[in-house]
């Protein structure tokens, strides 16, 4: 994660469909193949937040260890649901992607997990019960997309006790449900007591944005942290309106969601077309009216 953002970068992506002609921002077309849209989440309060804002030394503190949602945080993840819901986002989304986190994974089970697990079926929870000494019931895999945890979009590292994870074997007995194939290593070999810096979270945003576009899902959720998205966003809007810029970058609300399109410009996902059709099947003539002469 070391090559500077954006600058030399050999894969280019743009979030929303603008940017500059000549000096003024304008629409820009591109194939909707290669495109995907992306909705990012921020995982809802955690204990650390509320003593964080106290005393930001409390940040330092093992007290946090992976830190768990509030009562609130959870009371923000049922909001957040019903708004999904009813703007039936289920029905769309194909893939839930999440740092594997406590407070992370609490988030994306509760907004896109499905109901509450009863007796007798047989599909593992994607939740179990009381995780975090939260009191939340199991939640079902059932009627919702697939959950896979990725390291890639893990908070800023090192430093913050709250930002380290604990043993996949801990977080596979408490999320039956979430895929942790893609993790490497059971202990966490990520987080360093040094902060991890800014300009090495935005590389590792920009290389996880370049997986997902290596994804053939089209529509993804992605639930991850505050600096995590910050950095990332940071590198793009340069080229748009300023509220554009602003709209994307401006740092998250605890549990808040932004919608948002990817487009692939250096072909590394290269997907094919569902929708475009070639034409001239099985005859007729090509040549437009103009040049027919």
């Amino acid at each position: 994660s070391s090559f500077s953002p954006a600058i030399n970068h050999s894969f280019h992506f743009l979030f929303f469909f603008f940017s500059v002609m000549d000096t003024a921002a304008g629409p820009s077309l591109y194939p909707l193949h290669h495109s995907k849209t992306i909705h990012l989440v921020r995982h809802a309060q955690g204990v650390h937040n509320v003593e964080g804002e106290k005393n930001h030394d409390a940040y330092l503190s093992y007290d946090y260890f992976d830190a768990n949602l509030t009562p609130l945080g959870w009371k923000q993840v049922e909001n957040l649901q019903k708004h999904v819901k009813a703007n039936e986002l289920p029905k769309k989304i194909e893939l839930v992607v999440v740092s594997p986190l406590l407070r992370t994974m609490q988030t994306a089970v509760g907004v896109f997990g499905g109901e509450a697990y009863t007796d007798g079926i047989s599909e593992p929870p994607l939740m179990i019960e009381n995780v975090g000494h939260s009191d939340h019931p199991s939640v079902s895999a059932l009627n919702c997309p697939p959950f896979i945890a990725v390291e890639l979009c893990r908070e800023q590292m090192g430093q913050h006790p709250c930002d380290k994870r604990r043993t996949v074997g801990e977080y596979r007995h408490m999320f039956p449900g979430i895929d942790f194939s893609l993790i490497e290593t059971d202990e966490d070999t990520w987080w360093k007591p040094e902060r991890e810096k800014k300009e090495e979270v935005t590389g590792r945003g920009l290389k996880f944005l370049e997986w997902l576009c290596t994804r053939k899902e089209k529509e993804i959720a992605v639930v991850t942290h505050s600096s995590f998205l910050f950095n990332t966003l940071s590198a793009f809007g340069n080229d748009c309106h300023p509220n554009i810029k602003t709209e994307m970058c401006t740092h998250f609300a605890n549990c808040e969601l932004r919608s948002m399109v990817i487009v692939d410009k250096g072909m590394v996902g290269s997907n094919n077309s569902t929708t475009n059709y070639p034409g001239k099947i099985p005859h007729g003539l090509d040549l437009p009216s103009d040049a027919a002469g």
